[in-house]
């Protein structure tokens, strides 16, 4: 249960109920912690952690970006990160680092530069009922109002919470559209991504998906980039016109809980075939190297022993 999981607080471990801040701490009341959402996967030599390493790097990529300063060198949060899943003993889930100022403050600057770390390990199917993250086989989507925020106003590739109200509004318009998630496009009304998910199109055997420029630096998207070779597919970083999402055979979305979700329908339009054959292929193959049983990408995973 949810309760009883231990958390990393700020050097020492503890219950969940007491990794807490004041109401009134900076983080809480302008959004200014930064995140890193890790998979943990059940494999046949035990837990492991997907893409560790690169995690722990765009964590310190975000601090330095908001000029935060990180307690702990990125060793000493590797084995935070692991003595926490060691505690919690959770074969699969998710992992979720937080920097933050606990430190009252009214002022938008912040009162300090250095932040505290809180690490969390749960199992959304055991912990919240999964309806967090449900395992949906495959979305609808539509084309949100909600335009991503621009690189020009906010640093966008850190994972900073206040960013994510962006997101927390486009999906709240799908909802109250009856979709299940939207697509959002940039200021200059070229593909960005979801609320947090990366966007893919599949066209004439393509794989294509919007350029950085106005997206996240996705682990995730980076992987899946770096599969398609592997199943024998030319992949593209570009700028994205949304006709294209009427014209795409296939269309998927992509995140660390759900590393392949197909889209089945784009506003009123239903993909004739959910998954497509890239998707799937796709699909099929990140599930194989979470698993680990591919070989051939096992330095992926971080096993926990």
């Amino acid at each position: 249960m949810l309760s009883d999981r231990i958390v990393y607080f700020n050097g020492d471990y503890v219950a969940l109920d007491q990794a807490t801040v004041h109401l009134m701490s900076h983080s809480f009341s302008r959004g200014s912690a930064i995140f890193e959402v890790l998979g943990l996967h059940e494999t046949n030599d035990g837990p492991a952690i997907f893409r560790l390493n690169e995690h722990i790097q765009r964590f310190f990529k975000s601090a330095c970006l908001l000029g935060m300063e990180i307690p702990l060198g990125e060793d000493d949060l590797y084995i935070a990160v692991i003595e926490t899943v060691k505690r919690n003993t959770c074969k699969k889930g998710l992992i979720k680092i937080m920097g933050y100022y606990p430190q009252i403050a009214l002022g938008v600057l912040p009162p300090a530069k250095a932040v505290e770390i809180s690490i969390f390990v749960v199992d959304p199917i055991q912990d919240l009922g999964d309806v967090v993250f449900p395992l949906a086989k495959n979305v609808s989507v539509c084309i949100s109002k909600w335009r991503k925020l621009d690189p020009g106003t906010v640093p966008i590739e850190a994972k900073v919470a206040a960013n994510y109200l962006n997101g927390m509004i486009a999906q709240a318009e799908a909802k109250s559209r009856g979709f299940d998630n939207s697509i959002m496009l940039d200021t200059k009304g070229l593909i960005a991504e979801g609320p947090t998910e990366s966007v893919f199109l599949v066209k004439d055997g393509q794989l294509m998906t919007p350029s950085l420029n106005s997206v996240l630096q996705s682990i995730t998207r980076k992987s899946l980039l770096q599969l398609a070779s592997v199943v024998g597919v030319e992949a593209i970083e570009q700028p994205l016109l949304p006709d294209l999402l009427f014209e795409a055979q296939e269309i998927f979305l992509s995140g660390t809980p759900t590393k392949v979700l197909p889209v089945r329908q784009i506003e009123n339009r239903v993909l004739e075939k959910t998954p497509g054959t890239v998707t799937h292929k796709l699909s099929r193959l990140v599930k194989s190297i979470v698993s680990g049983s591919e070989e051939r990408f096992k330095e992926w995973l971080f096993y926990i022993k």
